[in-house]
């Protein structure tokens, strides 16, 4: 009998169409407590995954549950999740204290004092409660917003693009309070373009590519398998022109030029193996390595070689 715990969502071959146009294909996957982020450019379907996963919208064809039960026109599910949209939704006006208060009431919370302060303390703003939204930073809006989706103390958080704004100091605020919530039984889902968000902070990683299933898995081992796709990496050392020499006879290596700025740029069928026979040709041949960087980290490189494949 397996050990695997049973998924608290389950996306199974859900299609979404309006008109001619398919948001959304034939998309099947799991979700387990943790983190799991859904990654993907911007138009590649994750807002309207994350709406039929929420019940704010309904599927074309396939299924979608929570806790075993459907999710559409379900309200006794909709107590145990917090949502938080992409697009703002906060009075300018409003005090902090107010908005996660009002968002309290809206959701019938009992010890309604209690459970304000209590978010408030989790996104570490109670010295900004006070003030009016207004005021904030868009990175403090974000964490008082999440206040509020916190402020029921939901089983599930699904969350679209939450660190829009955020500078890295608060970026790292709210990537270690998704981890804590997590650790404390949580099922949160995080959306993001943003390839190093969700490499920092999700522990299962959900490609979506116009609209179908990429990939999914750990994010090493998603990194692991695009380390075999064609790739370009640039190496600046103290002499260019024999290290080009050299490496183009690599079998790792299936192109080589040399910028106008000396660096050299290689492209690579294979940058494991690059990785592992550049530094011993660079000592065979007394050359110095001063920088090594790949240059196909964007988001757009990776989903272009899925896309591809």
């Amino acid at each position: 009998m397996s050990g695997r715990p049973e998924p608290v969502i389950r996306v199974d071959h859900v299609s979404r169409w309006f008109g001619s146009v398919v948001a959304v294909s034939d998309v099947t996957f799991d979700i387990l407590p943790g983190i799991t982020g859904l990654l993907g450019p911007n138009g590649a379907g994750k807002t309207t995954l994350l709406r039929m996963m929420t019940g704010l919208a309904g599927v074309s064809d396939g299924s979608v549950t929570m806790f075993g039960e459907p999710v559409r026109d379900n309200p006794s599910l909709y107590g145990r999740m917090g949502v938080m949209s992409e697009h703002e939704t906060v009075y300018s006006f409003m005090k902090g204290r107010e908005f996660v208060r009002m968002m309290g009431r809206l959701r019938g919370v009992v010890d309604l004092d209690a459970a304000t302060e209590k978010a408030i303390d989790l996104v570490d703003l109670p010295h900004a409660a006070h003030l009016p939204m207004g005021t904030y930073s868009r990175g403090m809006r974000q964490r008082m917003r999440l206040a509020a989706t916190l402020v029921h103390d939901p089983e599930v958080l699904i969350l679209d693009e939450p660190l829009n704004g955020a500078d890295p100091r608060q970026r790292v605020h709210f990537q270690s309070l998704l981890q804590k919530l997590a650790e404390g039984g949580r099922t949160i889902v995080i959306s993001s373009h943003i390839l190093e968000e969700v490499e920092q902070v999700a522990e299962t990683v959900l490609l979506i590519v116009n609209g179908k299933l990429a990939a999914s898995g750990g994010f090493r081992s998603i990194r692991a398998a695009l380390d075999k796709r064609p790739y370009h990496v640039r190496i600046i050392s103290d002499d260019p022109r024999a290290l080009a020499s050299a490496v183009v006879r690599l079998p790792s290596v299936d192109a080589v030029n040399v910028d106008p700025d000396g660096a050299i740029i290689v492209l690579s069928n294979n940058v494991r193996d690059l990785q592992v026979e550049l530094p011993k040709l660079a000592q065979a041949s007394s050359i110095s390595l001063r920088r090594v960087e790949p240059l196909d980290d964007s988001l757009e490189s990776v989903f272009g070689y899925l896309v591809e494949g």
